[in-house]
């Protein structure tokens, strides 16, 4: 509380900041990338948190048939503005991983008393909403790139993108989550009636469908993210499970508690020495301007372009604010491993050589601009309180004269 109200700081930068101080660059405390496996690890533990995020966090807290009556937006949102963001990362840095904007860092920010008091509740659904979506909609924008890399021919490697991304992963994944939604929350509704679930269960109901839509999804090879997105908004579609539990406070709880441990596993897993490797072509300075190249351009011009489009975002400096607000965190760091998990397998290591440089440079790069994101969104959030204070004072000095 303090530190956003008073600091206005979020979450996500104080965790990171204890991470890098246990991490190797400073105590060495814990060091994981030492770890046996630790690309896996890193990609499992991301996986986890922002499967049970995106049915907690986002899909149960979001207004009743939200996605009914903003459609639009969220069309406009998932679309248009992805597709934007997508080509613009490309045109600097050839990565799909940073496209999606993350829901862990976004709800670390939009979450809480001083964004309920700062932040208008139109822009705080909206940006919930599409963080929680497009993390699951960043892998056909990945898997192109990866297929057309892969595949020597290019009908082939669109062919492929169209039945196993576009369909088996991301339709398949929408199309399992309504069902499980829908069913678990008839299931728990007949079951609350009947009084046979206790209260500590029926809290914790929503981090077990997240877990059973991952084992799911996992074993059918679908996207389990998105999965769990749609899961959450068809089990709170009539907004009952939300009512019965925003007395308990159970889901800040775990909210707080993995934005937490998965901000300071992010600050430990840095690779410092790997921002300045003349082999790889990389210094600070470039990484500094790619960094901020990515944090203007990546999505606050189409935003301002389409709003005019998005009924949810009602002025424009809702529209910069939304604009600016885009953060990198750990859906990032999930897409590099998976995509350093099939660069792998289309640019295989000779015996005795080390990894191609294309694969080489994701886990830098990546991680260098979702640090940037961190430090930059976790400390600017105050700028949409600092303009309504300049509005007011405004007003007052003009209503004086």
């Amino acid at each position: 509380m303090f530190i956003k109200e008073r600091l206005f700081l979020s979450e996500a930068f104080v965790a990171v900041i204890v991470g890098i101080i246990a991490g190797p660059l400073v105590s060495n405390g814990i060091n994981p990338c030492v770890w046996e496996n630790s690309d896996e690890v890193t990609k499992q533990l991301t996986r986890c948190v922002i499967a049970i995020q995106v049915v907690m966090a986002v899909g149960i807290e979001l207004p009743k048939h939200y996605f009914q009556k903003e459609w639009l937006t969220m069309f406009m949102l998932l679309i248009p503005v992805m597709l934007f963001m997508w080509l613009t990362s490309g045109l600097i840095i050839w990565s799909a991983c940073i496209c999606p904007t993350d829901p862990i860092l976004a709800n670390s920010v939009i979450k809480g008393r001083f964004a309920e008091k700062h932040v208008p509740s139109n822009i705080r659904n909206a940006l919930s909403a599409e963080s929680g979506a497009n993390d699951g909609m960043g892998f056909p924008f990945l898997f192109l790139a990866i297929f057309l890399l892969g595949e020597d021919n290019v009908g082939k490697a669109i062919g492929k993108w169209i039945y196993e991304t576009c369909l088996f992963q991301i339709a398949l994944s929408c199309v399992i989550g309504v069902i499980v939604g829908y069913v678990a929350r008839k299931l728990l509704q007949w079951s609350e009636r009947h009084h046979l679930i206790d209260k500590p269960s029926f809290l914790s109901f929503a981090i077990a469908l997240a877990l059973f839509l991952m084992s799911m999804t996992g074993f059918s090879g679908s996207d389990d993210v998105l999965a769990c997105f749609v899961a959450g908004n068809a089990f709170s579609w009539d907004n009952w499970f939300r009512r019965e539990t925003e007395e308990a406070h159970f889901q800040d709880v775990i909210d707080m508690m993995l934005n937490l441990a998965i901000f300071v596993y992010i600050g430990a897993i840095i690779p410092w020495g790997s921002f300045h490797d003349p082999v790889l072509g990389l210094t600070w300075w470039r990484l500094v301007i790619i960094a901020l190249l990515i944090l203007l351009f990546r999505r606050l011009p189409i935003v301002l372009l389409l709003k005019p489009f998005m009924p949810a975002i009602r002025t424009y400096r809702e529209a910069i604010f939304s604009g600016w607000f885009g953060p990198m965190g750990v859906g990032a760091v999930f897409l590099s491993k998976i995509a350093k998990e099939e660069m792998e397998q289309v640019y295989p290591r000779a015996e005795g050589q080390e990894d191609a440089v294309a694969i080489r440079l994701i886990n830098p790069i990546v991680l260098f601009i979702v640090l940037s994101s961190i430090l930059v969104h976790g400390t600017t959030i105050p700028l949409f309180k600092l303009g309504k204070r300049i509005r007011s004072r405004t007003l007052s000095f003009a209503s004086t004269s």
